[in-house]
């Protein structure tokens, strides 16, 4: 078991790739606090993985653009499970909107939860990871944190920072035992693409060279190897799961 013992945190752990996050983490033996918004399903997801994995799931409410919620949600896991081994900072929002007519809450709003909720985060884990002396950070950041396209401004100007951001907080941490690391998805098939026209969807796969949409367990697996010890020399990278989208893009 590549986790076993670990104690990891994972934000949007509710749905999607922060789901499939979760339970590839308690496959692999770790105890995981699953977060989310506390409107999500979290509660009852977390509620049947605990069972399946023997107690090891537990579902905290946090709401990312919320320093006061960020803050409470680590003390909680120090409280509840004694330190904080690894994190998936996943939590994050979309958002489209040429940028002529983009309004500033709209725009200041996906920063808001998409950047500076990632920082708040991983500067609340550093912590507790300072004064154990190891730990591994990796943030969710996108195929659009290392090139533009049209309407989405606010999201690349945060998904871009995280990447550069994710190489300070690994130079900040290298001498104290943390590793920093970010993950770069393509399109993944979550429901959130499931409304989508088939000209649309079909548009979307011929982007991938490999032919077909990510998955969400393809970038669990990418998380789970940055957060094991079989990454241990790895930090300040960005690891890009996009079946080829960005291969053929400077």
């Amino acid at each position: 078991m590549r986790v076993k013992g670990k104690k990891i945190l994972v934000t949007g752990g509710a749905s999607g790739i922060g789901l499939a996050a979760v339970e590839r983490c308690l496959q692999e033996g770790a105890d995981v606090v699953m977060s989310d918004l506390a409107s999500s399903e979290g509660v009852s997801r977390a509620k049947a993985l605990d069972a399946k994995y023997q107690g090891r799931c537990l579902f905290m409410p946090c709401n990312v653009a919320s320093t006061v919620e960020v803050n409470a949600l680590i003390d909680g896991m120090v409280a509840e499970l004694g330190r904080v081994d690894g994190v998936f900072n996943n939590a994050g929002i979309g958002g489209i909107c040429p940028a002529e007519d983009y309004p500033d809450e709209d725009f200041t709003h996906i920063l808001d939860v998409n950047l500076t909720g990632v920082f708040r985060v991983a500067r609340a884990a550093l912590k507790p990871m300072y004064a154990q002396g190891s730990g591994c950070i990796v943030n969710c950041a996108s195929i659009l944190g290392v090139f533009g396209q049209s309407g989405t401004a606010a999201y690349t100007a945060a998904k871009g920072g995280v990447v550069n951001m994710t190489r300070t907080l690994a130079l900040e941490g290298a001498s104290k035992g943390v590793r920093v690391n970010s993950i770069g998805p393509g399109y993944i098939d979550t429901p959130l693409l499931a409304g989508l026209d088939e000209q649309l969807m079909q548009g979307l796969i011929s982007l991938h060279p490999i032919g077909r949409l990510g998955r969400p367990e393809e970038v669990a697996n990418a998380f789970l190897f940055l957060v094991s010890d079989e990454a241990s020399f790895i930090t300040g990278a960005n690891l890009l799961v996009d079946g080829g989208f960005t291969a053929g893009k400077s």
